[in-house]
C-alpha cells in the first residue's frame, strides 16, 4: 500500500517593503519560473522549473521566459502543482515532480509567466521562504512561514509590513493574471488609510 499524501499546504503570508540584507547569507537564492494555465477563483495550475546557483537581480524589465531559454539546461527540478482557492491559510495543493526539459517546453508553449528568486531563513522556530519577484511583479516581495499544520502563534519579524494570507491577489497565480505593478499604487493607497493589518485567528502574533 503506497504512503499517505497530504496533499494540503498551511501557511501565513506577509507584504515586504525590503528584504533585510543581514538575511541574505551570499549563497545563490532559488531561482524560480513557473507558468499558470488556469488561474480562475484561485484555483490554479502550475508548472515550475528551478535552478540553484544562479543569482538574477529581479528587475521590472526581466523576461521571464528569456530566463528559461537563457539557463535552461541550469534548471535541476520541475513541478506539476494544482491548487485550490486559500481558506484561512490552508490550500489544497497537490506537486508531482516532471522532466525539467518536458517544463520547459511547457513554460515555453503557453500560460502566463511569473519569475523570482526565493530566499529561506529561519526565524524564531519557523523556516520561511522570501520571495522577490522580477518583470510585471517587480519590486515585490512576499514572506511567508509554512508548516505541516495550521500556523499558530507565530513570530512575525519586523521587516513584514502587513498580513496577506487569504488576499487572493497576492496569490502567485493571481500575480500571473493580474500583476503587482498594475495596481501597487491602489493597495499602497488602502495600506495608508487602513494601516497594516495581522489576522488574529491564529492564537496569538508575537512580533519580533
Amino acid at each position: 500500500m503506497s504512503e499517505p499524501v497530504n496533499d494540503f499546504e498551511y501557511e501565513r503570508r506577509f507584504f515586504c517593503r525590503e528584504f533585510p540584507a543581514e538575511m541574505d547569507d551570499g549563497d545563490a537564492p532559488t531561482l524560480i519560473v513557473q507558468s499558470y494555465y488556469v488561474h480562475d477563483g484561485n484555483y490554479a495550475l502550475r508548472v515550475r522549473l528551478q535552478a540553484h546557483g544562479i543569482r538574477l537581480d529581479m528587475t521590472p524589465d526581466l523576461n521571464p521566459t528569456a530566463i528559461v531559454d537563457q539557463y535552461r539546461n541550469r534548471f535541476s527540478e520541475a513541478f506539476v502543482t494544482v491548487k485550490g482557492p486559500s481558506v484561512g491559510g490552508t490550500r489544497y495543493e497537490a506537486e508531482r515532480e516532471i522532466d525539467t526539459r518536458i517544463a520547459a517546453e511547457l513554460i515555453k508553449r503557453g500560460g502566463e509567466v511569473i519569475a523570482k528568486n526565493r530566499f529561506s531563513v529561519w526565524i524564531a522556530e519557523d523556516g520561511w521562504s522570501v520571495d522577490v519577484f522580477g518583470g510585471a511583479n517587480a519590486p515585490l516581495i512576499i514572506a511567508e512561514a509554512e508548516r505541516s499544520g495550521p500556523v499558530t502563534n507565530l513570530t512575525i519579524p519586523k521587516f513584514c509590513t502587513t498580513e496577506i494570507t487569504d488576499q487572493a491577489r497576492f496569490s502567485n497565480d493571481g500575480l500571473a493574471a493580474w500583476p503587482f505593478s498594475v495596481w501597487a499604487d491602489e493597495f499602497e493607497a488602502e495600506l495608508a488609510q487602513n494601516g497594516p493589518q495581522f489576522q488574529q485567528l491564529f492564537g496569538k502574533n508575537r512580533m519580533e
